[in-house]
């Protein structure tokens, strides 16, 4: 194995001080027209009371407490729904709309649940997506202190 000394070390290392000193450069006509084209969101995302998004809420809290927690905890009702807000962030961000409203478990108990739907982030990014906190019942403390994390 060739050995190269304090001299080869050396000029190695001002050689790759060259290189990470050389000014960037913009991106040609043909990475920015094939390679960086960025998202096209169209921010259509369908309304709080959406039936779909309101039965995958009940549907994924379901599983989420059989598989996970060995709780039979249903999500009954979904009511007093309202739209919190719509894409409150920079405008090319992933385009979200969030709301809030209260569930009936099926312990007896009302408490309130948020979400938000976002575009791509359904499945392999084809369709919309849903995340959603159930206040009192998020046991992983994913969206925590109290499903303050689900809001805008």
């Amino acid at each position: 194995m060739p050995s190269f000394g304090i001299r080869g070390i050396a000029f190695a290392a001002a050689l790759a001080c060259l290189a990470a000193a050389s000014p960037s450069r913009a991106a040609n006509w043909f990475e920015m027209n094939f390679w960086l084209s960025g998202p096209r969101y169209d921010a259509r995302l369908p309304a709080c009371d959406n039936s779909w998004t309101l039965a995958e809420i009940q549907r994924k809290f379901a599983t989420k407490e059989g598989r996970f927690w060995n709780s039979d905890l249903r999500l009954l009702t979904i009511e007093d729904i309202r739209e919190v807000a719509f894409r409150p962030w920079a405008e090319n961000t992933i385009p979200r709309r969030f709301c809030s409203g209260t569930v009936l478990v099926s312990d007896g108990k009302k408490r309130k649940v948020n979400y938000a739907i976002g575009e791509d982030l359904g499945i392999i990014g084809a369709i919309f997506g849903v995340e959603w906190c159930v206040v009192g019942l998020d046991r992983n403390w994913a969206y925590n202190p109290a499903c303050k994390m689900a809001e805008p």
